[in-house]
């Protein structure tokens, strides 16, 4: 079981879906959720202002992204959070969680070394087997 979990999605349904077959499935202990990109890396800009034991506690294992969301979509997230700015947390492994149908997209999600893999939504308890199984075989 992960610590905790960041789930980055604009649908609140999304994000209640998600709560629920997360914590049906027993898969993590806290899920923390944003609205948007800029949301996420507020959250991280909270993390880098606290003290490390706060931070250890509420750092995420895993972020499930979504790609279109206004204010700041899951690409422009992810180009942020691949700078330096974001060091510290940019090795986080990311499962994009999308609806999208775009070959180009999946093409593209491979371009960030934290992305482990591109699923269409929604969530589910075999999706979070097979997540799990991921995680641990990915460095």
């Amino acid at each position: 079981m992960l610590d905790t979990i960041l789930c980055i999605d604009d649908d609140p349904i999304t994000l209640m879906l998600c709560k629920m077959v997360i914590t049906k499935a027993s898969f993590s202990n806290e899920i923390a959720t944003a609205r948007n990109g800029e949301e996420a890396l507020n959250y991280f800009n909270t993390l880098k202002n606290t003290n490390s034991d706060g931070e250890s506690k509420r750092l995420p294992q895993l972020i499930f992204l979504d790609l279109n969301m206004p204010v700041m979509g899951g690409w422009e997230f992810l180009d942020c959070f691949c700078s330096d700015d974001y060091s510290d947390y940019n090795h986080i492994k990311t499962i994009i969680l999308s609806s999208t149908i775009d070959p180009e997209d999946l093409k593209r999600s491979k371009k960030y070394p934290m992305v482990i893999d591109f699923l269409s939504k929604p969530i589910s308890k075999e999706m979070l087997e097979y997540v799990k199984i991921k995680i641990n075989s990915t460095p």
